[in-house]
């Protein structure tokens, strides 16, 4: 007899899978845009990346920054006990903010992006505060 994985145990997997996903996009948007002798290389020197490498990579950036506090949060609420309709509501929507906001930023769109990106975070935060509280 097993029990069920809780939700948020899911999304962070998923997560996690769209992590890969972004490092497989970066690489490829790398290598279609950057020197291949360059990308070859030591990478000692700095290199004048084109805008959307610039972007994709601080995305990916962002994506380890957003699932150094997510994995937390999914880990806190499963390990407590404390899985609900709300934090699994809360998961879902930190893990379609994350999707939608990498074409956002690969795109260079303003405004929304942070919107999109603040939703990830809120929700990450109420997923602790359920969990805590």
């Amino acid at each position: 007899m097993t029990d069920a994985v809780p939700f948020e145990l899911t999304i962070l997997g998923l997560a996690a899978l769209l992590s890969a996903l972004q490092l497989i996009a970066l690489s490829v948007t790398a290598n279609l845009n950057v020197s291949q002798t360059w990308l070859a290389g030591p990478r000692d020197k700095p290199y004048d990346m084109p805008a959307v490498v610039g972007r994709m990579m601080r995305a990916q950036t962002n994506m380890f920054e957003a699932l150094a506090m997510f994995a937390p949060a999914a880990l806190v609420v499963a390990l407590t006990g404390a899985s609900s309709g709300f934090t699994a509501a809360c998961a879902g929507a930190f893990l379609v903010a994350r999707v939608v906001y990498v074409p956002l930023y690969a795109l260079g769109i303003p405004y929304l992006r942070s919107l999109v990106w603040m939703v990830g975070f809120i929700a990450t935060i109420l997923m602790l505060l359920a969990a805590l509280l």
